[in-house]
C-alpha cells in the first residue's frame, strides 16, 4: 500500500536494543540493497510497529479512522498486532530503548507508513528504556495476538484494505507440513 503521511511529527523515534548509540550514520538497509544510505526515524502514530524484539516476525494493521480493526476477527482495537508464540519469551526479555530526534532534516519516506529518513548524520536528543512491550500495547490499546501460523493472517491482511505493515516475515517458523511458505 502506498504510505501516508498525513501529519508533521513534533519527534522522530528510532528503537533499538542498543542503549549505546551515539552517531547515527546513514547505512544501506540489509533487506534492501537497492536503497541509498539512509538515517531510519518512525514517527509516534506508527511507533507501535517496532515494540517487538527486532528480529521477530510480526503483522500490523489498522483502521485509519480509529474506529475498530474488526474485519478480521472480533477485536475493540483500531491497532491489531500479531507474532508467532516462540517469541512471547524473547519479547519479555527484550530491552528495548527509545532515541528521541528532532525532525529537522528529516522528510517522510514514500514507501512505508510513518517512517522518515536524513540523508546525513544524526543525533538523538535523548535516549530511554520503553519498559515492558506487552504493557506498552496495553496501554495504547493495540490488540496483540499470538499465532501459531502466520500466513493465514498474512494473506488476510493483503486482502482487508486496511493499513498495514509485516515485519521480518523471513523469520516465520516453518509451515505446518514441512514447507517454508515465507512467499
Amino acid at each position: 500500500m502506498a504510505a501516508r503521511h498525513e501529519h508533521h511529527p513534533e519527534h522522530l523515534w528510532h528503537y533499538s536494543e542498543d542503549p549505546g548509540i551515539t552517531r547515527f550514520v546513514p547505512h544501506v538497509p540489509a533487506t534492501n540493497p537497492d536503497q541509498p544510505p539512509m538515517v531510519w526515524a518512525i514517527d509516534e502514530v506508527h511507533a507501535p510497529l517496532l515494540w517487538f524484539p527486532r528480529d521477530c516476525p510480526r503483522i500490523t494493521f489498522w483502521s485509519d479512522d480509529g474506529s475498530p480493526a474488526d474485519r478480521l476477527g472480533p477485536t475493540t482495537a483500531s491497532r491489531v498486532h500479531a507474532m508467532e508464540p516462540g517469541w512471547v519469551g524473547r519479547m519479555r526479555a527484550c530491552r528495548l530503548f527509545v532515541y528521541r530526534f528532532a525532525v529537522d532534516g528529516f522528510r517522510p519516506w514514500p514507501d512505508a507508513d510513518g517512517y522518515w529518513v536524513a540523508d546525513e548524520e544524526r543525533a538523538a536528543l535523548d535516549v530511554a528504556p520503553v519498559g515492558d512491550l506487552f504493557e506498552l500495547h496495553r496501554q495504547r490499546g493495540v490488540e496483540l495476538r499470538v499465532l501459531d501460523d502466520l500466513r493465514p493472517l498474512r494473506d488476510a491482511v493483503i486482502e482487508s484494505g486496511y493499513r498495514f505493515s509485516m515485519t521480518r516475515m523471513r523469520n516465520i517458523s516453518p509451515a505446518p507440513g514441512g514447507g517454508s511458505g515465507t512467499g
